[in-house]
């Protein structure tokens, strides 16, 4: 069995699925997620997917009102970031070196806790305060799982980190170019980096932490 296999998957929907579980309309769901109310994945084509912790939390708590306008610009970020990493990561001369480090079974770990930390750090963006601890808490859980995994498989601490901080460079430099994509002010820019870096800093000091125990 490989890693892939072994360790848990997130599960996706697609956007007729989510739907289905949340029993609105698409144009609804569209709106929420455009909205920032739930996080949205884009496939490699452009589809929207929706991850399933997500839509049963929002199943849980529907919408009452709509989301502030940070929201939406977190959803436009997400995207940018998303874009801005499969770039980096093409094949070619411009492929980083620790990803030429790591076999298969190592970059099927590091695109998972990716993919978790990206939906951690959206519904932090979008987190009512008395939420922030358990999502803080969560975030803690991935950088940890992270390290776990890497240990296990003998990655070194130090491309471990590399690996984080090429994810972590790629979000903040996405954040960066929000006020010339979009007509944010500063004061809106400074404060999704600013709870971008929360999250990233708990999630790359669990994977030190884990490295030590």
């Amino acid at each position: 069995m490989s890693i892939e296999q072994r360790i848990e998957q997130p599960v996706y929907l697609s956007l007729a699925e989510a739907c289905r579980q949340l029993g609105v309309h698409s144009s609804t769901l569209r709106r929420w997620a455009d909205n920032g109310l739930l996080p949205v994945y884009y496939t490699p084509g452009g589809h929207r997917r929706f991850a399933i912790t997500d839509v049963q939390a929002l199943r849980e708590r529907p919408p009452t009102s709509p989301a502030p306008n940070a929201n939406s610009l977190a959803t436009r970020w997400a995207s940018h970031a998303l874009a801005q990493t499969r770039s980096e990561l093409r094949e070619g001369d411009q492929h980083p070196a620790w990803l030429s480090r790591l076999t298969d079974d190592e970059r099927a770990i590091w695109r998972h806790v990716s993919m978790r930390l990206m939906g951690v750090v959206l519904r932090y963006i979008n987190a009512d305060p008395a939420t922030e601890p358990d999502l803080l808490q969560e975030a803690r859980a991935v950088g940890s799982d992270y390290a776990n995994h890497a240990r296990r498989l003998n990655i070194p601490l130090t491309t471990a980190l590399e690996a984080a901080l090429f994810f972590r460079d790629a979000l903040i430099e996405a954040a960066m170019d929000m006020p010339e994509q979009t007509s944010t002010t500063p004061a809106t820019s400074a404060r999704l980096l600013r709870r971008i870096n929360q999250v990233l800093n708990v999630v790359q000091l669990a994977v030190a932490a884990g490295y030590e125990d």
